[in-house]
């Protein structure tokens, strides 16, 4: 692929990727009333088509099925509770997509919708079947325009925000780049509405992001999970904000893929390798499997398990697998193949990971080591309560240099 002008040496990555993923916030999307609004979805497919034309893959992941909806439903605002939002959904998601393919099919791109949850991208089979339905439109020469199933999502199984969809998009598409769009043209050093604040053009590493303050009491780079609902961070209809952008940004760029995050308006100098935007450099080395991204950095945990100092040390320490002998409580209801906390004396979380048992079943076998219970109970309890390739460290126990995992 041609490098165009536009491009500088620090975004050539950028502007040469095969595979691009494209994200846009619904309020690019929609009118201050919440209709949607034609004249950006044409401008936005333009910006995409003429990246197709020019030999590239493109696949867009785009919110605004909830915001489509609102109007139809004679709603004046988004709904709080999730019934209604799933009802709203169903209504605007095929406004949304029938939009979305007459403008492409004015460039003669068609367009294939794709829908996914958390569930989709986490057990095995669901993401190998994703990813074979991604790669195979692609190959056809279809445009996937993918958004969160958001019809039958429920708290305990959604991404939180297209943000955090889209990093996972890409990871399991094996994009080359990742354009984040909203109404925001970039990360900036303090609030431009307050004062004077500049553009953060580039991001190499979290230390770029020291001191940057992204909303209500969040540190740039900090983890977004379980503060998604601050007045801060919502936007009239959309509910991502600059934290979970960055927070998607970093999820990418620390699997290798270049992000940009930028505004709706620049899509075309984005995606052209412009200056448009803050520009997330990729973290070198073997990208991280996908279900482990999701597990650190969109799974809700469904239980914690508390862990004694060797147990810490062992998982947190040696990577190893965490074995009953080292637990010391359970708290939750969770079965067997959920995400679980995995918490240190103090409570503080270490770890989490998916656990091999129910927490009916995990208070019998606290203490006990994994051969006296294979003695007692069958060779089928010789086995860990999580396995350390089902484990991500989310925070290094408390020691000399220990900090927060990126």
């Amino acid at each position: 692929m041609t490098v165009p002008d536009t491009a500088t040496a620090e975004r050539a990555d950028i502007a040469t990727a095969t595979r691009v993923v494209v994200k846009v916030g619904s309020s690019s999307l929609t009118t201050p009333d919440g209709e949607i609004d034609g004249d950006r979805i044409g401008a936005l497919a333009a910006a995409l088509s003429a990246r197709r034309q020019d030999g590239g893959q493109v696949v867009l992941v785009s919110s605004g099925a909830i915001a489509s909806g609102l109007v139809p439903l004679g709603l004046s605002k988004r709904p709080r509770d999730l019934a209604t939002q799933q009802a709203a959904a169903s209504v605007g998601q095929g406004l949304l997509i029938a939009r979305y393919t007459a403008a492409f099919a004015r460039h003669g791109i068609r367009t294939g919708q794709v829908l996914l949850s958390a569930d989709d991208l986490m057990r095995r089979t669901h993401y190998r079947n994703a990813q074979r339905t991604l790669d195979r439109l692609l190959e056809l020469g279809v445009l996937p325009v993918v958004n969160e199933n958001d019809t039958v999502a429920t708290d305990e199984i959604r991404f939180g925000d297209n943000d955090r969809l889209a990093a996972l998009v890409a990871h399991v598409t094996r994009a080359g780049a990742l354009i984040l769009l909203s109404d925001v043209d970039g990360l900036y050093d303090g609030d431009p509405r307050r004062g004077e604040a500049q553009r953060i053009t580039e991001v190499r590493d979290r230390a770029d992001l020291e001191g940057i303050r992204l909303g209500r009491g969040l540190t740039a780079g900090q983890g977004t999970q379980g503060i998604q609902g601050t007045q801060d961070s919502r936007k009239a209809q959309g509910i991502g904000g600059m934290a979970t952008k960055v927070e998607a940004a970093m999820i990418a760029s620390a699997a290798g893929i270049p992000t940009v995050v930028a505004d709706a308006a620049s899509a075309a100098t984005a995606l052209g390798g412009g200056s448009a935007g803050t520009y997330f450099a990729a973290a070198r080395g073997r990208r991280p499997a996908t279900r482990l991204l999701w597990l650190k950095h969109a799974a809700v945990a469904h239980g914690s398990l508390r862990l004694d100092h060797g147990a810490v040390e062992a998982v947190v320490k040696r990577r190893a697998s965490l074995l009953p002998a080292g637990i010391t409580g359970v708290e939750g209801a969770f079965d067997a193949g959920d995400p679980v906390n995995l918490r240190d004396e103090n409570g503080t979380i270490v770890a989490r990971g998916l656990v091999n048992y129910d927490a009916t079943e995990i208070p019998g076998l606290m203490g006990r080591s994994t051969r006296w219970l294979a003695s007692k109970l069958g060779p089928e309890y010789e086995r860990e309560v999580v396995h350390r390739d089902d484990l991500v460290i989310v925070l290094r126990s408390a020691g000399p240099g220990m900090a927060p995992e990126g």
